[in-house]
């Protein structure tokens, strides 16, 4: 897995120039059944794929905590949302809670969440390959492929499935 991991962000990059033009044809006419193909393909990717073996994400990016994010995590920790802000969380430029440092401060030597039942929306719901309107997040998917193996193979599959 680790091999797969390095050689990923090189894999995203020559891939680049393809996938965006894939994804500016997919915006302008993207099939009517595409939620239906993200989920399937969504789906098979993770019946091969275990996070735990990666965790690439939690490594390497920090999520977006939003303030029902921050409320639940802080309430978990039986701490007023203050004190968990000024703990683990920064503003960024574009205003928005992050975390302070990645790796992220949650994730265990094993790869395991130690917040995971209450994880922010923005680790639930990655790498978003199942999104609806997933033709509307191009721009974080060609970001997400140089992070998470499972997206850029999702993106590839995407590729041979939609013409």
């Amino acid at each position: 897995m680790q091999d797969i991991i390095n050689n990923l962000p090189k894999r995203a990059k020559d891939k680049h120039n393809e996938n965006k033009k894939f994804f500016t044809k997919l915006k302008k006419k993207a099939p009517k059944n595409l939620d239906y193909i993200m989920q399937d393909l969504h789906d098979e990717e993770f019946k091969r794929t275990d996070c735990l073996e990666c965790a690439n994400c939690c490594k390497t990016t920090g999520p977006l905590f939003t303030d029902k994010d921050v409320d639940r995590i802080a309430k978990h920790f039986k701490m007023k949302t203050q004190q968990f802000i000024s703990q683990f969380l920064r503003v960024d430029e574009e205003n928005d809670y992050v975390l302070q440092s990645v790796p992220c401060t949650f994730l265990g030597a094993d790869n395991y969440c130690s917040i995971y039942d209450v994880r922010p929306k923005a680790c639930r719901e990655f790498p978003h390959t199942d999104r609806k309107k997933f033709q509307q997040i191009s721009n974080l998917t060609l970001r997400n492929v140089a992070i998470c193996p499972a997206a850029f193979n999702i993106v590839e599959e995407m590729k041979k499935r939609i013409k």
